[in-house]
């Protein structure tokens, strides 16, 4: 099937479990691979016959930015539940959460998490 991705959108949040996460906040990065048939507005050229990517990347900024989570899985099925709901042509959505600035004693590029869910 075809896909709209829309990677390395970087947004500062206040989810994790440590207080100090929910106190100081952090760095997240989302990509979002939105899987839908696309041959029809390749064929159209109109917008009305694809989803809008501009407004997904709204409603994932403002889910990430003003509501609070303790775990990215939670985080990740709200995005997930809000795409479905306002793009009726999305199938299916394969999205990954990092937090490249986890607070665990390591060397690491991030941690995150990445599910993928189907309409049904």
């Amino acid at each position: 099937m075809d896909k709209i991705l829309m990677e390395n959108m970087r947004f500062y949040g206040y989810h994790g479990v440590l207080a100090e996460e929910k106190a100081l906040g952090q760095k997240f990065v989302v990509d979002a691979a939105l899987y839908l048939p696309l041959q029809k507005a390749g064929r159209s050229d109109d917008l009305n016959d694809t989803v809008n990517y501009g407004a997904v990347y709204d409603r994932i900024k403002s889910i990430v930015i003003q509501e609070r989570f303790n775990l990215l899985e939670a985080l990740a099925e709200r995005i997930c539940g809000e795409i479905f709901a306002m793009a009726p042509p999305v199938q299916k959505i394969v999205l990954r959460i990092k937090k490249p600035e986890a607070p665990i004693d390591a060397i690491f590029d991030h941690v995150g998490v990445e599910i993928e869910r189907d309409r049904s």
